[in-house]
């Protein structure tokens, strides 16, 4: 027997499938709730996917329940809810703590409906292809929707990950074995070597910081990666949107409205991941995507003006390697 067919084998059978005040009159009435609210999110393909997603998905990490370790209760709760609100793609990796665990005692049931992806930062085909099997069985699933190479910070990670012995390898033989659907690299560090990673393989997505801080960084996610994802189809998954909050200190964002109103109005982002500490935050944040109308531009500029001196706090995560 193969060893791909022996891994798939051993899977299949070890794994338990179980049951506010903005700067311009427009930016207002973009932000502002009717009367009659949408009752569900816009959606869009991610990119070549070809998968129509809406464009709010929960986050896994963050200081929330679902990577805290004792809050199962207060994660499943969550994660329930956000099933009834029609949020259908959720986010975790293998080393967000327990969330892996958490996400695999609640979605079983709904798993054909669900976009459900995770990561690895691993660089080498061994240790990825460990883990993949590690996350499968903590999310009780025979398979992800996206695996993706986690944190890719380096132009020598991008060297590693491309050796004979590379984590690529693992990615490729785990979708020609059907354990993944789809391929994705994600980083927060340096745009630069997402950009070529983009060019040296031809992931389906990527998940990027994508928020109203970005221009005023020296080295910005946005006109650099969003082009090239946009040139070769790649969905683009965006992360970091309120930055931990950051953006809605004095001076700041007046909140989610404006900050998940810009990331998802930048041309070829598809969809954001943003994680909840309660399951009023995450309602809250769902009312505001559903109610979602991209900006236009001066708005937008209006936006971004709002963090030109909170921008450095607000990039903190770009240190993160």
């Amino acid at each position: 027997m193969t060893e791909g067919k022996t891994r798939r084998n051993f899977l299949i059978t070890s794994i338990a499938v179980t049951g506010g005040i903005v700067a311009t009159n427009a930016l207002q009435q973009n932000t502002t709730n009717t009367a009659t609210p949408p009752t569900t999110m816009p959606e869009r393909v991610l990119g070549r996917t070809e998968v129509k997603l809406p464009i709010f998905g929960l986050g896994g990490a963050g200081q929330t329940p679902l990577s805290w370790e004792g809050k199962e209760d207060d994660a499943a709760a969550i994660i329930q809810r956000a099933l009834e609100l029609g949020i259908r793609y959720f986010d975790t990796a293998a080393s967000y703590g327990p969330s892996e665990d958490y996400l695999g005692k609640v979605l079983p049931p709904h798993r054909s409906k669900l976009f459900l992806a995770s990561k690895t930062d691993k660089r080498d085909r061994d240790g990825a292809w460990r883990e993949l099997e590690r996350s499968l069985k903590r999310l009780n699933t025979d398979y992800l929707d996206l695996w993706q190479l986690h944190h890719v910070s380096f132009s020598e990670e991008l060297d590693t990950i491309f050796s004979p012995s590379g984590a690529i390898k693992a990615l490729e033989e785990a979708i020609q074995q059907k354990l993944v659907r789809f391929s994705g690299i994600t980083g927060h560090h340096d745009p630069q070597v997402i950009a070529e990673g983009l060019r040296r393989y031809p992931f389906h997505t990527t998940l990027i910081p994508v928020n109203a801080a970005d221009k005023h960084h020296p080295h910005p996610f946005i006109p650099v990666v969003l082009p090239i994802a946009q040139e070769k189809n790649v969905g683009v998954i965006a992360m970091k949107v309120p930055a931990y909050g950051r953006l809605f200190k004095s001076g700041g964002l007046t909140g989610m409205q404006q900050a998940l109103g810009y990331t998802m109005s930048q041309p070829g982002v598809h969809c954001c991941v943003i994680a909840a500490e309660t399951v009023a935050q995450l309602e809250d944040n769902v009312k505001i995507a559903r109610a979602f109308v991209p900006f236009k531009k001066q708005e937008l500029t209006a936006i971004a003006q709002r963090t030109a001196n909170i921008w450095q706090d607000s990039t903190f995560f770009r240190t993160w390697t």
